[in-house]
């Protein structure tokens, strides 16, 4: 299709009729004057007409928009519709053709071509000034700016330090060994009274660590599921483990740290709220209950060597797992410093060089590679072409395409190319030589160029045209504009800059096209080095 595209803009301008009939008032006019243009259609009564609304015809804007003529013929009707469109520039113009619908399908307009001259100033009459004396621009500092990313990045390596110094170097917390429950126990005891949580009101937090160390003594010394029990299932459990072991618990300390854990169920579920002496009832009741059942504990009941064995063991998994918990914390800490680092910098290139700069230069940039790739220089065509590319033109077989009657007419026909239209960057070189002496029009080829292009799904259209001549004196035409290509295969669309050169030279045509995607800087400069560099070969040579 593509290479069916670049025969085509040579040979078929013609070959599109038109169900719209077209016309204008004019071809010529000054800048800022009205173009008018005519569409006419005819059909029957039963055909629904909608004629568009834009506001530009490819690079004309459209100023006015005229109500719509019926003129009625038999059984027919004619519908006409004008508009009034305008340019504010100089130059030759093409008005790509406009798709009226008709019972909702599409049919279309002819192209037109229209020019746009400068208006001509009478020196004689118009009284003449001497050009101004350049005037210096009032400049604007951004220092600040530059000031505030600079803080701003000291800020965070700043906050990132505190972060990491904070985390890394803190203390360790000594891993206390106790020989024995009741030390533990013990010692639990006076830790929690030193954090004085009922006094600052934390009274459901008290009775929680105050119950959690008794049943923490109970499960370790007497080897029951105090943690797991509900109150009443750990004083059974209790009964019961003291008449098998004849452990020596009175009902009055039964009974004690019952209280106590009927008083924490409460204060945690039902939100009761005991009154400072019964708080320390409770903990005393606690104090004497974790006493009494070591006392009531006999020797033989106690751990014996293996039980001990067991527990150093566990101690030393516990230090082991301890250890690669550490280990991980310390990996991701590092990670995450790096990851920091890492966006600490990518944020200041994207301050200070901007987001294309980060993307063209870490992502990567199809044109940028191009442009900053191994460029070629060689000779295309016959008549040749000279000329720099990035990359080597390919041949493309382009004489099977061509209808026989075009082929026919042909003395030799060459086409080079890269890439695609739908791509970052295309470029096509394409010679011809004809049999008899044929006059070229370059007017026919690029307004079959606008043909194709729609015809493919190329709309809006910008078109501009000018005479360009070589180094060497060989005259041409320079065209150049923009238009949105749609993929319909991919759903998607891109809006191209395209430039094209024609020269004809004896009978013959030698043309280079090339395209980008709009806005691309790199495309552009591939661009104008392309152009820089063409050098026509004389047909002569």
């Amino acid at each position: 299709m593509k290479l069916k595209l670049y025969l085509l803009l040579l040979f078929t301008s013609t070959l599109f009729a038109q169900k719209v009939t077209t016309s204008i008032d004019t071809t010529r006019n000054k800048i800022g004057a009205e173009f008018k243009i005519t569409l006419k259609a005819t059909v029957s009564n039963k055909d629904k007409v909608v004629f568009p609304k834009a506001k530009n015809f490819g690079a004309l804007e459209v100023i006015n928009s005229y109500k719509i003529d019926t003129v009625k013929t038999n059984d027919r009707w004619e519908l006409i519709k004008k508009y009034g469109v305008t340019q504010y520039d100089s130059g030759k113009f093409i008005i790509p053709r406009i798709a009226v619908l008709i019972n909702g399908k599409p049919t279309f307009s002819d192209s037109l071509k229209v020019e746009v001259f400068n208006v001509k100033v009478d020196t004689l009459k118009q009284k003449m000034y001497d050009v101004k004396d350049v005037a210096q621009a009032e400049t604007f500092s951004n220092w600040w700016k530059y000031l505030l990313g600079i803080l701003l990045l000291i800020g965070i390596a700043a906050l990132a330090y505190w972060f990491i110094k904070k985390y890394q170097n803190r203390p360790k917390e000594e891993e206390l060994v106790y020989t024995s429950a009741i030390e533990k126990a013990t010692s639990l005891l006076l830790q929690l009274e030193s954090k004085e949580l009922w006094q600052k009101g934390e009274v459901k937090s008290y009775y929680s660590e105050l119950t959690n160390i008794a049943r923490n003594y109970i499960e370790e010394e007497i080897e029951i599921p105090a943690m797991e029990s509900t109150t009443s299932e750990l004083i059974a459990g209790l009964r019961r483990v003291a008449n098998q072991k004849k452990l020596k618990l009175s009902a009055a300390t039964l009974e004690n740290l019952e209280k106590v854990l009927m008083q924490a169920d409460l204060v945690k579920f039902a939100k009761v709220k005991p009154l400072d002496f019964e708080i320390e009832e409770d903990k005393k009741r606690i104090s004497s209950s974790i006493v009494t059942i070591h006392k009531a504990i006999p020797t033989e009941v106690k751990k014996d060597d293996e039980l001990d064995a067991w527990n150093e063991q566990q101690r030393e998994i516990a230090r082991i797992q301890k250890l690669k918990k550490l280990k991980r914390a310390r990996i991701v800490s590092t990670i995450g410093i790096v990851i920091g680092v890492i966006m600490i910098s990518l944020l200041a290139l994207i301050y200070f060089k901007g987001w294309d700069y980060v993307k063209d230069n870490l992502i990567g940039h199809p044109t940028k590679e191009l442009s900053e790739g191994e460029w070629v220089y060689s000779e295309y065509g016959n008549p040749g072409i000279k000329i720099e590319t990035p990359k080597v033109l390919k041949r493309m077989d382009g004489t099977k395409m061509l209808p026989k009657e075009a082929y026919a007419v042909l003395k030799e026909m060459q086409m080079f190319g890269y890439g695609s239209m739908m791509e970052s960057f295309n470029i096509v070189v394409s010679t011809i030589k004809y049999k008899k002496e044929t006059e070229v029009n370059f007017d026919t080829v690029l307004e079959g160029n606008t043909k194709i292009w729609e015809s493919l799904g190329g709309h809006e259209i910008i078109f501009k045209q000018e005479d360009f001549n070589t180094d060497k004196g060989i005259s041409g035409v320079k065209a150049y504009g923009t238009m949105t290509m749609l993929d319909e295969i991919q759903n998607t669309s891109q809006k191209l800059y395209y430039e094209i050169l024609l020269f004809k030279q004896d009978s013959g045509l030698q043309e280079i096209m090339v395209s980008y995607r709009e806005g691309d800087e790199y495309g552009k400069k591939i661009l104008e080095r392309i152009i820089n560099s063409v050098e026509l070969k004389n047909a002569q040579e």
